[in-house]
């Protein structure tokens, strides 16, 4: 059985040029090992596909506990720019909500 980023965690998307930020919070501490895991760069660049064109950093803020992710953009991808109906990218933390985890090694119980 998998569950959705979205039953254990928000989002918040913010951008600068042709960066995204998003910031993964999960509504239960419990939940931010298995973020940790499931928010690798290499699957969340999958997992958003052409709207990210270069590497994807996460940095891991254990003390509050969240993730924030550094998506890069292709340079034509910019807000002033980009040809995407979604400019501004902000419409990302949304998509990666839809980010299946493996409940398997997941606390429970999950929201909703």
């Amino acid at each position: 059985m998998s569950v959705r980023l979205y039953d254990v965690a928000h989002a918040r998307t913010g951008d600068k040029g042709n960066l995204n930020t998003i910031a993964l919070i999960p509504y239960d501490p419990a939940w931010y090992p298995v973020l940790c895991e499931t928010a690798t760069p290499e699957r969340v660049a999958d997992f958003l596909g052409e709207r990210v064109r270069g590497p994807v950093t996460v940095h891991r803020l254990d003390r509050l506990p969240a993730l924030l992710l550094v998506c890069a953009r292709a340079c034509e991808d910019t807000v002033t720019t980009s040809l995407y109906l979604d400019t501004h990218g902000k419409s990302l933390g949304s998509v990666l909500l839809g980010l299946p985890l493996e409940a398997g090694a997941a606390p429970w119980p999950a929201r909703g």
